[in-house]
């Protein structure tokens, strides 16, 4: 399926009119310090055993060069592709639940999730971590969203657009008036493929002026500032 980017919104506009907030949650909501070198090297000696030689880590994320890399055991091996991804993925979720038992919430993540929606607005989490994670930082995650869709529960992980518009079904909204937040260029490109206005915070690993140069209609240091003038008393 074509899916055909947005515009770029002037940065007034792009609080208005809105009828639903979909989050990242690593570095947007919640800060989990994770190693990506480190997990990547720990999913090359995962690798090992399924391929002919232990893979070189490089800079492709790492649910995309785990892909490519169980779809190579295969070719070896009829079976191996899943057994490495299932191998793999278990590692992956184990580093991400040990870096969520010592990450926290941001302390406005839940004031903010309750007042925007009670100026109407769905809220939603898209995120590429898995279940176990998101719900040791935050278990109480169902009580502040309608929706939270971890990689888990997806066939396709951002930056594929399907799991924004999934979360969009889910909450029974208009693209066009739903921002995607989140702190990675990743997520502009998911809002952008998804036809959503993006909203682009410093709070994770990247700059504002990254942020807007990968397509953010609108950039902050983090949600709280992103989200004061439309919150702000009237």
């Amino acid at each position: 399926m074509h899916y055909e980017p947005t515009p770029t919104l002037k940065p007034h506009a792009v609080l208005s009119g809105l009828e639903a907030v979909v989050f990242d949650f690593d570095g947007t909501l919640a800060e989990l310090i994770l190693d990506f070198a480190e997990m990547r090297r720990l999913v090359a000696r995962t690798a090992a055993p399924f391929l002919s030689a232990e893979p070189a880590p490089g800079s492709t994320p790492v649910l995309e060069w785990l892909a490519t890399l169980a779809a190579e055991a295969e070719t070896l091996a009829v079976g191996s592709g899943a057994a490495l991804t299932e191998s793999a993925l278990a590692a992956i979720e184990a580093m991400e639940v040990e870096s969520a038992a010592r990450g926290i919430l941001f302390p406005f993540t839940r004031p903010l999730l309750d007042d925007l929606r009670k100026r109407g607005l769905a809220c939603g989490i898209i995120t590429r971590n898995c279940s176990k994670a998101v719900r040791t930082v935050f278990p109480d995650v169902d009580e502040h969203l309608e929706v939270v869709l971890t990689r888990d529960d997806v066939p396709r992980p951002k930056p594929h657009p399907a799991h924004l518009l999934d979360a969009i079904r889910r909450m029974g909204v208009d693209s066009r008036a739903t921002l995607m937040v989140g702190d990675h260029p990743m997520d502009m490109e998911t809002a952008r493929a998804a036809g959503t206005r993006a909203g682009g915070v410093a709070s994770g690993r990247i700059t504002l002026d990254a942020l807007s140069a990968s397509g953010a209609d609108i950039v902050a240091p983090d949600c709280a500032a992103l989200f004061k003038p439309l919150l702000a008393p009237r």
